[in-house]
């Protein structure tokens, strides 16, 4: 690892359940915006590139003046038995290399998984920061549960806070009489405010009005709801990644709609385009308890982008206390607040009143929270314009 410009003492190293340059999701958001006030050590999941043993510990990025990337180096299977034990303690040496490199001592360690890095930086303070239910998402990434389960519970009695982002989750953790404080998800606000000037994509055909969805087409959808929103010869946008596993003749079937059109992953930066000409858009979660205790971005940005939002009964949504935001259940019900929401006008004051409310709750309205939390200083001015920059 080499060196890199800038003073890191007091960093906050931000161990990751998804690598910098993945889908945008809570780490990503919170960590940059902590960049803004102290330094921060954004740590990947890691990466296989061969003999991880040798000097090299793992790469070393600056991302921009206050915040690096640290991409460890691992061994194939990081969740397999065994394997999850000696990942961990590979990246537990390339926090350790990386702090020694840039001199620094880290004055908090976030943990956003159930990997055991706790006390890896010698840190001052620990959080374990719950994203998702751990635990509930092992069916998704077939880890074994029992292990998850001593590892949630070894944190959680542990960390000297412990923060999550769903109010289901929160009321889970403290039930078992743990001391947790709810940071919930968050949005780009001044991202999806240009929405309405972004340019238009060049790959979307369909006439409109149009019904969109942003997210992995997973088995976390309800594609139930989107087959029946197609039947009704609504145009349906999907925008976003798909689980090649999940569903494949039913996913194939409804892309041979003609009203639908899936334009597969694109970069966070390009959203707004695909926003813009979106009417409304859609957050058709089943009802499953990693669901539930899930907090999902989409729903806010499409808020933010001063678009009409449909979304499942998840109790996120109902956190969120607005009627701007319509709840629905069932196949036919879900339909019907979609075209309710299309023939609703999208009026400057509705739009207004929309973009406000994703506003209260921008990222940086959460990463304030998290500040505060943890007793780091205050935003400036040049932070505020470097991270803008």
């Amino acid at each position: 690892m080499k060196s890199l410009p800038g003073d890191w003492s007091g960093a906050v190293v931000f161990a990751a359940g998804t690598p910098w340059d993945g889908q945008r999701l809570p780490d990503q958001h919170i960590a940059e915006r902590l960049s803004a006030r102290v330094p921060v050590l954004y740590v990947d999941p890691p990466e296989w590139r061969g003999r991880p043993w040798s000097s090299a510990a793992g790469r070393l990025d600056l991302v921009r003046p206050g915040l690096a990337r640290l991409t460890p180096y691992g061994v194939p299977g990081i969740e397999r038995p065994l394997l999850h034990t000696i990942n961990d303690r590979l990246v537990r040496r390339a926090i350790r290399q990386a702090l020694a490199v840039l001199h620094a001592r880290a004055r908090v360690l976030v943990l956003c998984s159930c990997h055991e890095l706790m006390g890896s930086a010698d840190e001052e303070l620990s959080v374990f920061y719950g994203t998702d239910d751990f635990v509930a998402g092992t069916s998704l990434a077939r880890i074994p549960v029992n292990r998850l389960r001593r590892q949630e519970a070894r944190h959680l009695g542990n960390a000297d806070h412990i923060v999550a982002v769903s109010p289901e989750l929160t009321d889970g953790w403290r039930a078992r009489g743990f001391d947790v404080t709810l940071i919930a998800n968050g949005v780009d606000d001044q991202l999806f405010a240009g929405t309405d000037a972004a340019c238009l994509p060049g790959d979307v055909l369909l006439a409109g009005p149009i019904v969109g969805f942003v997210g992995f087409l997973s088995n976390r959808i309800d594609l139930g709801l989107l087959e029946t929103i197609a039947a009704r010869g609504r145009s349906l946008l999907l925008v976003g990644p798909r689980q090649l596993s999940f569903e494949i003749d039913r996913i194939a079937r409804l892309l041979d709609f003609p009203n639908v059109a899936w334009v597969g992953p694109k970069a966070f930066e390009e959203l707004p385009s695909y926003l813009r000409v979106m009417d409304v858009g859609i957050t058709p979660y089943t009802d499953t308890a990693f669901n539930r205790a899930s907090f999902p971005l989409k729903t806010l940005e499409y808020l933010a982008a001063g678009r009409g939002a449909v979304a499942t009964d998840l109790p996120s949504t109902r956190w969120l206390d607005s009627d701007l935001v319509r709840i629905a259940t069932g196949r036919e019900g879900f339909a019907d607040a979609v075209d309710a929401a299309l023939a609703e006008p999208r009026t400057d004051e509705l739009v207004r009143a929309r973009r406000e409310l994703a506003h209260r709750n921008s990222w940086d309205a959460r990463a304030d929270e998290f500040a505060q939390l943890l007793g780091l200083p205050e935003r400036t001015t040049s932070s505020r314009d470097r991270l803008r920059g």
